[in-house]
């Protein structure tokens, strides 16, 4: 049986917990055909609409549509208006799916100033009111060969002047500055949190804890000092934590493979603290829940995911489980 196909994830069928609950999904990615991964719109309306709430979600960059021709450093808006035209073509055929509420693109955050501008209001112009902020990514792979999805920045980004002014000028317009990154960079993006103390900055995935190649079987040791570094960010005011995006092929846990995918209480034994722990340094008003489909769906099913998610949330109050689920989205990106 073929991980990923329909029968693979049938094997595990769960009823939806606490169905009422309102979720803003605050990271996922669309391909247009023929892109990096087979999920457009309607991909995500068919996971979204499967019992969980799911009121609204959030876009996030991924490479995908943009321009072939036209300035380098206007290309990437071709990516926010392919989103936003999906987007409005699923209002209409299917009104019941969720809203994409926010696009977080790419640009370049070293361009020089007036270029940056106009990058940013190209963007805000291509999502008809759903641009929220920007993601320049940290990811600097130290052993990219032995990876399926390997980050390539370059290194010292974070300490590059022009990059900080940058982040400044995000928040400078109201923008977030997203970050994906891995385990061993944690101090670089608190590094970026410092230069731009004014601009909300949404650290994603834990910071990728990687699982393969040298760090193949270390989850304990990447841990132990993974917690020193994520309560030294969580001391930064202007960072907010993403929870999810451990189930990516990279992070080791092999799902990917394996003869079926794990049920909610399997992916709630292997990573729950991973969760309590940033929850504990952040406070539940500074973390959101996140699928990171469709890369998370590599290794089970959004209904899945969204159970295992809400066991992990029990342990807290209902306050706390409203903003995890949805407020701390909503606060961050204005939706």
């Amino acid at each position: 049986m073929e991980p990923g196909s329909a029968e693979w994830f049938a094997q595990v069928d769960e009823d939806v917990i606490d169905p009422g609950r309102e979720i803003v999904d605050p990271h996922h990615h669309l391909w247009p055909d023929g892109g990096a991964l087979p999920y457009g719109i309607a991909a995500l309306s068919a996971d979204t609409i499967v019992g969980h709430n799911v009121a609204e979600t959030v876009f996030i960059e991924c490479h995908a549509g943009y321009r072939t021709d036209g300035p380098d450093h206007l290309r990437p808006v071709g990516e926010t208006s392919f989103v936003a035209d999906s987007d409005d073509e699923m209002r209409k055929a299917h009104p019941e799916a969720p809203t994409i509420a926010g696009i977080v693109a790419h640009a370049d955050l070293a361009l020089e100033p007036a270029q940056l501008d106009e990058v940013l209001d190209a963007h805000a112009e291509a999502a008809r009111g759903r641009f929220v902020g920007i993601r320049d990514a940290l990811a600097r792979a130290v052993e990219p060969e032995v990876m399926t999805i390997a980050g390539a920045y370059p290194e010292g980004k974070s300490s590059d002047p022009a990059f900080h002014a940058g982040v400044r000028r995000l928040g400078e317009r109201s923008l977030t500055y997203d970050s994906w990154h891995y385990h061993y960079q944690l101090t670089e993006l608190a590094e970026v949190a410092d230069a731009a103390p004014d601009t909300t900055i949404v650290h994603d995935h834990f910071g990728t804890p990687i699982g393969v190649g040298k760090f193949a079987g270390k989850h304990d040791e990447i841990f132990a000092q993974w917690q020193v570094d994520t309560a030294a960010l969580a001391e930064r005011p202007n960072v907010v934590a993403k929870l999810g995006g451990l189930a990516m092929p990279d992070n080791g846990f092999g799902w990917h493979t394996a003869s079926r995918p794990p049920t909610s209480d399997e992916f709630v034994e292997a990573q729950a603290r991973w969760y309590h722990h940033t929850i504990e340094c952040f406070g539940a008003e500074r973390c959101m829940f996140e699928s990171n489909f469709p890369v998370d769906r590599f290794s089970l099913s959004y209904l899945v995911l969204w159970n295992a998610l809400k066991k992990i949330a029990a342990k807290y109050s209902e306050s706390q489980q409203a903003d995890l689920f949805a407020g701390t989205a909503r606060r961050v990106y204005g939706l």
